[in-house]
This record gives C-alpha cells, structure tokens and sequence, in this order.
C-alpha cells in the first residue's frame, strides 16, 4: 500500500470514528418533561394503563443511541432503571423525543422504569457509564394531578432547556415550547424575499477569497521569479558591453590582426581601463596603448 493510499485511509477512518462519537453523544439528551400523578386524561401504555412517564429530547443534529443508559430517582442508586442495549428503538433521531413509562417494572419492555414517579422526587438521566449524570428533573411536592413538569428553550434554536415552575398540561411526544419562533434564517427571508443581499455577501466573499489567493501565489511565486528574471538580465547586461567593444576594436584596428584586437580590446574593457561609466559606449584610449610600437607588433612566425 502506497503512502497517499494510507493517508486517504487513515483519514477516513478518522472521519468515519468522528461520526460514530457523534452518533453516541448521550450528554445531548434532556429529560424535557415528567407526569407523576396521571388523571383520567392520561394517554395509555402498551398494557392499558394510564402510569406516570418520562420523556426524553434529543436536542443535537445527529442521531443518538441511549441504549445502555440509566434511569433513577435515588442517587445512592445510580444504574436503577437501566435501558436494555438490545432494542434498535433505542436510537433517537435529531429533535426528537420519545417517552418512557414509569410503571414500576422494568421487565415490561425497554421503555418501561423499574420506578414510579412521586411528588418530590427527582428524576436523573445517567450515562451509560453508570456515573455521570446527564440530565435531571426535579418533580415539585404540590403539582396537582394531572399536570406535568416541563423543560423549555430558552434561546432561539432551541439547544439550552431550563425548567419550568408552573405546573403544565402534559404535552407527551410533542417538543416543548414555542414552535413558531423564527430562526434567523426565516428573519433573514422576510427582510430580504428576493436574496439579494446572501448573493452580494457570497459574491465578495469569494471575489476576496480569490484575492487573497491571487497575492499569497504572487508573494510565493511571481515575485522571487520576477526578481531571479531582473538579477539574470542584470548580470547578462556586460555581455552586450563586450560585444560592443569587440566590434569598436575591430573597427578601429587596421593592422589586419583581428584576434589580437579583439584580445586587447576584450582585455581593456575586462580591466575597466578602456571604458567610461557611460553604458554601452567604449572609449579606447590610443595613448595608452603600445600597438603602435614597432618592437610589439605581432607578426608571423617564421616558416
């Protein structure tokens, strides 16, 4: 296996791990409401009977699996009521809540609290860790029968719970609270029906994404090539000096020894004895130069 292969692995697995935490995240589960005392309105178990229940929300995105979580009202007993792993019912979709009986017995079914619910007691949702407390409801001393405690929102997208202190109508396998809040979504598309300002903001959003990129490359690349061109055309600049100073000698040198001139003349410009500052101008100077001197003329060797 190639190294990217194992890369790609390795990040999948990691993902796919991310997304089972995500689906096991008990701690995102409230005890949204309780009914203790159930009056002759009560809604029906799975055997007939009208007994107390407990529900509970799943207040995260994704979906939760409580199986093998606890239910108690005695802290010095904290795995009581455990919810049996084996039921796949167990699996509680996003935003949605679900209800368990608290008959008294546990061996009912997997939504049934080997407990009943009395006034003043407090009702605790255990991790299925059998230690850490997840969530609690305490049950008022004098709420009448019939009525229920409730947890509500206390924030627009519903994530934070608080309970209530006024008794409730039992509202079982129904979110509580304001459904018709509006997110900020919905008060963005009454402010702006037509879009137009999601699509400026995308729109420069991107376009300043994109200059962001286009500079970070430019600093990265352009830049140090532009500078590494200027240097080279730079250094490369004497070789157009040299060309010129070969063809001012040969012009000048009427002696026929056209290496010798182009050898002194390439020496005096190397030597920068034959030159001014000015660029690409040559200035030879015929005082200093001993070519015309008899004794250093070059000549032929003899055959």
């Amino acid at each position: 296996m190639t190294t990217r292969k194992r890369i790609i692995l390795s990040l999948l697995l990691a993902l796919a791990s991310c997304i089972g935490l995500q689906a096991q995240n008990v701690s995102d589960l409230i005890i949204s409401e309780a009914l203790a005392q159930p009056d002759s309105t009560g809604i029906l178990d799975d055997y007939g009977r009208r007994s107390g229940w407990i529900e509970l929300f799943n207040t995260s995105t994704g979906t939760v699996n409580f199986a093998g979580c606890y239910l108690t009202d005695d802290l010095s007993d904290l795995r009581k009521s455990p919810i049996p792993k084996t039921d796949s019912r167990t699996k509680l979709g996003p935003r949605q809540v679900t209800l368990i009986y608290t008959s008294g017995n546990g061996a009912d079914g997997s939504f049934y609290a080997g407990f009943t619910l009395e006034p003043g007691s407090t009702i605790y949702l255990v991790s299925n860790d059998g230690r850490t407390i997840i969530d609690s409801l305490a049950i008022p001393e004098n709420i009448p029968e019939g009525k229920s405690v409730i947890k509500l929102a206390d924030d627009i997208r519903q994530k934070h719970f608080v309970p209530v202190d006024t008794p409730a109508d039992p509202s079982p396998r129904i979110l509580n609270g304001n459904q018709d809040s509006e997110s900020k979504a919905q008060q963005m598309a009454q402010q702006d029906p037509h879009g137009w300002t999601l699509t400026v903001v995308s729109v420069c959003v991107v376009f300043s994404a994109l200059a962001i990129l286009w500079l970070f490359f430019w600093l990265l690349f352009d830049l140090p090539a532009k500078r590494a061109a200027k240097a080279d055309k730079k250094e490369a600049a004497p070789d157009e000096e040299v060309a010129a100073a070969i063809a001012m000698a040969l012009n000048m040198e009427d002696s026929g020894d056209d290496y010798a001139a182009i050898a002194a003349a390439v020496h005096m410009y190397l030597s920068t004895s034959a030159h001014d500052e000015e660029s690409f101008v040559i200035t030879i100077k015929k005082a200093s130069s001993a070519w015309k001197a008899k004794g250093h003329n070059f000549r032929n060797s003899p055959r």
